[in-house]
């Protein structure tokens, strides 16, 4: 396992980081044994940022992350989220404090590595559209989110911030440009590389505009989210186990499952030199310097070894690359 600093916090994390989420599943629904067993495989091969949050399973990712951590006591580094809904917009510091303080419960620690906002943040709120997300004002602004979470890193309960990078591309860049976070989870991957390159003419999809490139400029930690695009680019075997058995509706505009899947497929057309879709996967990402670790979903053991595996398989061919900057100029979403 190779690690990378992540960013300004210092932190040497594996270049592999354990996801927790409900999409692989293996830590929402999955038994006691099969947890311990798979993070315990995970720490011995050099696994040591580990992430989760209330969302997942409602509150069951961090019970159970908790439960095995209590029974291996590792050493690592651990990081949590809060979510902010409709309905907490008049008291964003209660809710924080509220809901940070019941993930330390649920994980038996006195406090996590990184605290994350798990809510988009968009430049104007549409509720007619169904569109939800916080404003630029309201995450930076007085008595907002980087206030509220400052004051929870008063107190101890978190050493560091952090936010998501889903949204508006305009407002992302305003809450990176601040300086008051000090990681971001970005969406990165083979089907959707804007985060951490330009684009070529004709992409149709979401333009993160390099907001990993300008993250690392301000020496902020970049956290690799949806490797897998969402389960997609795993194939129908994503889908069985302990992983989600339904697909959500699109995380980034233009873009949804069904079409992430459909693009993954042609994919295959590029020749992948006897390496697994979900392995080409996790390698681009890591081609992309500024990234600090690549956050990997598991619904069984045997995907620990295959990611780290790929982790240490290192870059992908330039013949390769240059394939890929072809299929991203065709990409024409039509949903």
């Amino acid at each position: 396992m190779r690690y990378r600093r992540l960013g300004k916090t210092g932190l040497n994390v594996s270049e592999i980081g354990f996801g927790c989420g409900n999409i692989g599943g293996l830590m929402v629904r999955g038994t006691f044994e099969e947890q311990v067993t798979a993070v315990s495989r995970a720490l011995d091969l050099g696994v040591n940022y580990f992430d989760t949050a209330p969302a997942y399973g409602n509150g069951k990712s961090e019970t159970n992350l908790g439960k095995v951590l209590a029974y291996l006591d590792p050493e690592l580094f651990l990081a949590s989220k809060v979510g902010i809904s409709p309905d907490d917009l008049n008291d964003l510091q209660g809710v924080v404090v509220a809901s940070l303080e019941r993930s330390l419960e649920r994980l038996g620690r006195e406090s996590v590595d990184v605290l994350q906002l798990h809510t988009p943040i968009v430049e104007t709120r549409a509720r007619e559209t169904g569109k939800w997300g916080l404003t630029v004002a309201e995450v930076l602004g007085v008595g907002g989110i980087a206030d509220a979470f400052e004051s929870v890193r008063s107190r101890g309960l978190t050493r560091f911030l952090g936010i998501t990078g889903l949204g508006d591309t305009g407002a992302l860049n305003e809450a990176i440009n601040s300086r008051r976070f000090d990681t971001v989870q970005a969406y990165y991957n083979i089907l959707n590389p804007s985060a951490g390159q330009a684009m070529p003419p004709g992409y149709a999809g979401q333009d993160f505009n390099q907001i990993i490139n300008r993250a690392a400029d301000l020496d902020m930690g970049v956290i690799v989210i949806r490797v897998m695009a969402g389960g997609a680019l795993g194939g129908p075997s994503a889908r069985t186990g302990y992983a989600s058995p339904a697909v959500g509706g699109a995380l980034v505009p233009g873009s949804d499952y069904q079409y992430d899947e459909r693009r993954a497929r042609e994919l295959d057309s590029l020749g992948l030199d006897n390496m697994s879709l979900p392995q080409v996967a996790i390698r681009f990402t890591l081609m992309q310097q500024n990234v600090s670790t690549v956050l990997v979903g598991f619904s069984d053991t045997g995907q620990v070894d295959e990611a780290v595996s790929a982790a240490e398989a290192g870059s992908l061919p330039g013949e390769f690359i240059e394939r890929l900057e072809k299929f991203w100029s065709e990409d024409t979403p039509d949903c």
